[in-house]
């Protein structure tokens, strides 16, 4: 079946605008997971696409520093992956929420148990990012008959016949990494990305959003020339810990009404 994530996406790319997702880590927030959706009200009401919200976790492998201090304040607060499911089906949001999390606290949590939660909430896909595409298996069975997608991230150094592979049978989107490296990288693009993410875009069945040091009104003009829209974490992330709710509206309502 065609998953909500995927016809909620493919609408917004047939209407000719850009897809903007927003990432957000559950639990920063100065009532911690209180204000949970009071953040994600923000965000839908200013237009956004999908809200990706983080896990906090420990051992960040693919943060930079402002999503890892943010993972690190929400640890502070005692924020467990069972406290953001239970906070997660107390409300429906209007838009696909999209879990970024790291393996161990699924493998801790229960994957089969934490798939089953999921059916109560908003939550529409999945990113994993330490989990390899060889090693899917320990929770693709379980998403079969379920509403929720997982995302297959495709970095720079893929090549065209594994970038093929990844996102075969893929539904949601395509998460394509822009640096090589970690989140908020801002401006140090390769010259060979624009190229890169056109050829991805023009393989892909679904649509394809660009990630990774996105933070300016020019990148996602740049971006979505050549791919479906963009995914901004640390500019958001940043914004909303200084309190700039203002800043954070005017750059989501410009993001998510960008026509192509």
């Amino acid at each position: 079946m065609t998953k909500t994530l995927s016809r909620h996406l493919e609408a917004i790319k047939a209407s000719g605008k850009g897809i903007f997702v927003p990432y957000i880590m559950a639990g920063d927030h100065p009532q911690g997971l209180d204000g949970l959706f009071e953040t994600i009200n923000l965000l839908e009401n200013s237009g956004a696409s999908a809200i990706e919200v983080g896990i906090p976790f420990s051992d960040p492998v693919a943060d930079g520093p402002v999503i890892e201090l943010a993972g690190q304040r929400s640890l502070a607060r005692g924020v467990t992956l069972t406290d953001i499911i239970d906070t997660l089906k107390s409300q429906k949001s209007q838009v696909p929420l999209v879990i970024m999390t790291y393996f161990n606290p699924l493998y801790q949590y229960g994957i089969e148990k934490f798939v089953q939660d999921l059916a109560d909430t908003s939550v529409k896909g999945l990113i994993i990012p330490d989990l390899p595409y060889e090693h899917q298996d320990f929770i693709q069975p379980y998403l079969i008959d379920t509403d929720v997608a997982l995302v297959p991230l495709v970095s720079l150094t893929t090549g065209l016949d594994r970038q093929k592979k990844l996102i075969k049978d893929a539904q949601g989107f395509v998460y394509a990494v822009a640096v090589n490296g970690v989140t908020g990288k801002a401006g140090n693009y390769r010259d060979d990305l624009d190229g890169h993410l056109a050829r991805l875009t023009q393989v892909a069945d679904i649509p394809v959003l660009t990630g990774f040091g996105v933070s300016s009104q020019e990148d996602i003009e740049r971006f979505n020339a050549v791919s479906d829209g963009v995914i901004v974490g640390s500019k958001i992330v940043k914004a909303l810990y200084e309190g700039k709710e203002d800043e954070v509206t005017d750059f989501v309502r410009f993001a998510s009404s960008y026509q192509k």
